[in-house]
């Protein structure tokens, strides 16, 4: 006899909402589409392209393979206890990271306008990135003080 194995939930059909929504989103899609190519002068859509087809060869080469790798190395080397923790500092230090790489490399300064871009962004990102860490590590140790201390002796 063999042991009782769960059926496979049952497939679910899309219903109307999805379809509208749907509809919807393909039409806010369509709509940009048309603008592109419609204010090409301003838009550029050749630059558009190489933009969009870079950014998917970014990701997929680049981006989630370290993001992947990443968590591959976490899973791994941190101990269960602290890994909620680190995962959660990595995600904020990394969109931290994205979010400010314009600014650290520097893209939008103007030759005769010094207050573009007035701030060190590079030592900013770090002293950002630091209290993070500082905020996890405070975080997980007040975590584990708090169920050593509900923990009944």
């Amino acid at each position: 006899m063999t042991p009782d194995v769960p059926s496979p939930p049952e497939v679910t059909r899309r219903g109307p909402l999805f379809w509208v929504t749907a509809l919807i989103g393909g039409a806010g899609i369509a709509w940009g589409v048309r603008g592109l190519f419609a204010h090409h002068i301003d838009t550029r859509p050749a630059n558009w392209a190489k933009f969009f087809v870079g950014g998917v060869i970014l990701h997929d080469v680049v981006f989630a393979p370290l993001v992947l790798g990443a968590g591959y190395a976490v899973a791994r080397l941190v101990p269960a206890r602290a890994r909620a923790h680190v995962q959660a500092g990595l995600i904020v230090v990394g969109c931290l990271a994205l979010f400010s790489w314009p600014e650290v490399r520097d893209y939008a300064r103007v030759n005769h306008n010094p207050t573009s871009l007035p701030y060190n962004y590079t030592a900013n990102l770090g002293a950002v990135a630091a209290a993070v860490v500082v905020a996890v590590v405070v975080a997980a140790v007040g975590g584990w003080l708090l169920r050593r201390r509900s923990r009944p002796s």
